[in-house]
């Protein structure tokens, strides 16, 4: 695997691909900075080469040239995280960027335009790509929440340079982190699978069945596999037209040994918000007119369990509506305790949009081994699938 540092950068325009896909705020302030921060390693590494990097990023989902999604937005914020100022282009494409590119010295960081004002970006069009390929010397994709798009900047773009590309640290070390929990993990391995569907998680499901030893169900997904076995949900969300699929997926898991671990009691709450009647039950007895929000007192005892005695974890999806106060323990004590058995040497990988928000906001974060930047792309390498981002660079 090729990685930046099998490349020295000495007066030479590296042409990075990151995602800085941040949220704004209504006065266009950067609310997470997360993945501008992450790419800062691979950028340093180039600047101290003595190189100069051309950083291409799209922002939300523009229909055409419009404001409020131009990366101008986040510039102060990247220039606060790189320690100098970055230069930026008004376009990503043409003279403009041309010219913005030929000007930049050894040591400096230019930003282009948002790339998806430009239809093209999203059609993977060649054109486009030799465009931007012609503004650099060396590509380097460090975008791994956009790997599974064959976009013209993540994968096309690639094509035109056969000797010189390779993977930024943040994204060699995503693969390396999703290896480490798909083919080289230390047993006994569990997957930790929460969430609201099993319709979103079933290719996941039977992609990870043959390397995991346990497999923990918990958030909404709990109910349809409770109701697959004749228990009573109430008004608990539940897809009733993946019953069959939850008990397919109970009878694989036997058949190779996979234990999997189910709420055996849940808090259930009379209403959908945060300051309604609570109490505990037991999973598969929740009265008509009450929903589980989230895992009760004895299913935490349950996976604490399992979780302490773990040498490989991967958390995808939180127990219960933590975006509530009084739904969020089940997802906080499941994040201490994953963060214990990384403490005392387990590796854990934390990943998919809903898991990441929970372990940012009650400061797990640095107490797991690796947080993943990408949940499409994750959930797409846990499913199996090649990435094109990453096949473009590995070609």
């Amino acid at each position: 695997m090729k990685t930046v540092d099998h490349f020295d950068f000495k007066n030479k325009k590296a042409l990075i691909r990151v995602d800085f896909n941040v949220p704004l705020d209504e006065n266009f302030n950067v609310t997470d900075d997360t993945r501008i921060s992450a790419a800062k390693p691979t950028i340093d590494k180039i600047l101290n080469d003595g190189g100069s990097v051309i950083l291409m990023s799209h922002l939300g989902r523009p229909k055409g040239k419009e404001d409020k999604y131009s990366l101008r937005h986040i510039l102060k914020k990247a220039s606060d995280i790189f320690g100098k100022e970055v230069k930026f282009a008004e376009d990503c494409r043409g003279e403009v960027a041309k010219k913005a590119s030929e000007d930049l010295k050894p040591g400096e960081i230019l930003l282009l335009e948002n790339l998806r004002f430009y239809a093209e970006e999203e059609a993977g069009d060649e054109g486009f790509a030799k465009e931007l390929a012609s503004l650099g010397d060396i590509y380097v994709n460090d975008a791994f929440g956009t790997a599974h798009r064959a976009h013209a900047s993540t994968t096309i773009v690639a094509k035109f340079f056969p000797e010189a590309k390779c993977f930024g640290y943040l994204l060699a070390k995503e693969i390396e982190s999703l290896n480490k929990v798909l083919n080289d993990s230390q047993k006994p391995v569990t997957a930790v699978l929460g969430g609201s569907k099993v319709s979103t998680k079933i290719t996941v499901i039977e992609n990870i069945l043959d390397k995991i030893d346990h497999m923990i169900v918990g958030g909404g997904m709990t109910y349809t596999f409770i109701k697959a076995q004749g228990g009573q949900v109430g008004d608990s969300i539940c897809e009733n037209d993946k019953l069959d699929l939850a008990l397919e997926i109970l009878k694989k898991a036997k058949e190779k040994g996979v234990e999997v671990h189910i709420p055996v009691d849940v808090i259930a709450a009379d209403d959908f918000n945060n300051n309604a009647n609570t109490k505990v039950v037991d999973v598969d007895k929740i009265p008509d007119g009450w929903q589980g929000l989230d895992a009760g007192p004895k299913t935490l005892e349950n996976f604490k369990e399992v979780i302490l005695k773990s040498k490989t974890i991967l958390w995808n999806g939180p127990l219960g509506v933590f975006e509530m106060e009084n739904f969020a323990n089940g997802t906080i004590e499941l994040g201490n305790y994953i963060a214990e058995a990384t403490k005392n040497g387990a590796f854990s990988l934390v990943g998919g949009g809903d898991s990441v928000s929970a372990v940012k906001q009650f400061g797990l974060e640095d107490k797991m081994s690796y947080v993943s930047t990408g949940g499409g792309a994750m959930l797409e390498m846990l499913e199996g699938r090649t990435l094109p981002g990453i096949a473009a660079i590995l070609e």
